[in-house]
């Protein structure tokens, strides 16, 4: 399936490192999804209930982010894309997660993941 929703930086607060100075207080970490939809069943029916509700994904990434520590931005990109598959239905999400400052001459550092398949086997 080529059809896919994309979120563009969102950005959630999390504790995200191994230094001590990451785990004393969360930082903001930027996240990029792709979720692959069926676009044109949903533009045939237009309506939510047809489509992936982007902004029900943004809060649970959210309310998954702020809920526990975590010491890897992987773990965090994990956790997320399981997220995204088990509990909104998707059948391919790439998760990339960006720790902004964790190297001084870098704007950011991060994670990209691909988890699922990319064709849906429809019954």
């Amino acid at each position: 399936m080529t059809d896919r929703i994309i979120i563009r930086n969102l950005r959630v607060r999390a504790t995200v490192g191994v230094n001590r100075w990451e785990k004393a207080a969360p930082q903001v970490v930027g996240v990029d999804l792709e979720i692959a939809v069926d676009a044109a069943k949903a533009a045939a029916a237009d309506e939510i209930g047809a489509t992936l509700d982007y902004k029900r994904v943004s809060q649970d990434i959210t309310a998954l982010a702020t809920g526990r520590a975590y010491e890897l931005v992987e773990t965090l990109a994990e956790a997320i894309a399981s997220l995204v598959l088990e509990q909104h239905g998707a059948q391919w999400v790439r998760v990339t997660a960006r720790k902004p400052y964790a190297l001084r001459n870098a704007r950011d550092v991060g994670v990209v993941i691909e988890r699922g398949s990319r064709t849906r086997k429809d019954a």
